[in-house]
């Protein structure tokens, strides 16, 4: 074997191998774009849940009678232990609002609300009294 010909099947091997590292470098580019992408959405979930549970407490803390917006203290204070269960018409009627449907619907509404955060219970449909676990 010459030497010419040896010389030409290293320089052979030298084009493969950095013709394969350049490949391989293409690729550890590219996987390394997707790494950053997924920890940019690893990042933006984890904001999106810190977020969330922030709200959610807040709005534990705001199911509190105590502390929540005057419209639902008002119709809290329609409700009382000894008294039966209401429908919307009737709070608006305690209230001094008007019964039509656009007003019974807003009031319907918020009674649900405080069904969601338990502070009173639907016992039949459309029926709301307070919660006996919170009286």
């Amino acid at each position: 074997m010459n030497t010419t010909t040896v010389l030409d099947l290293i320089a052979a091997r030298e084009a493969a191998a950095s013709a394969a590292r350049d490949e391989l470098l293409q690729q550890q580019a590219k996987l390394a774009a997707e790494v950053a992408a997924i920890d940019a959405a690893l990042a933006d979930l984890a904001t999106t849940r810190q977020t969330l549970t922030k709200i959610l407490e807040d709005e534990v803390t705001a199911s509190e009678p105590a502390v929540i917006s005057e419209p639902y203290q008002q119709i809290l204070a329609v409700f009382t232990p000894d008294r039966g269960g209401l429908r919307a018409k009737d709070v608006c009627r305690v209230l001094g609002i008007g019964t039509e449907p656009k007003d019974t619907e807003g009031i319907r509404a918020k009674l649900k609300r405080l069904v969601n955060r338990q502070i009173l219970t639907e016992s039949q449909p459309g029926l709301f009294t307070l919660n006996p676990e919170r009286t």
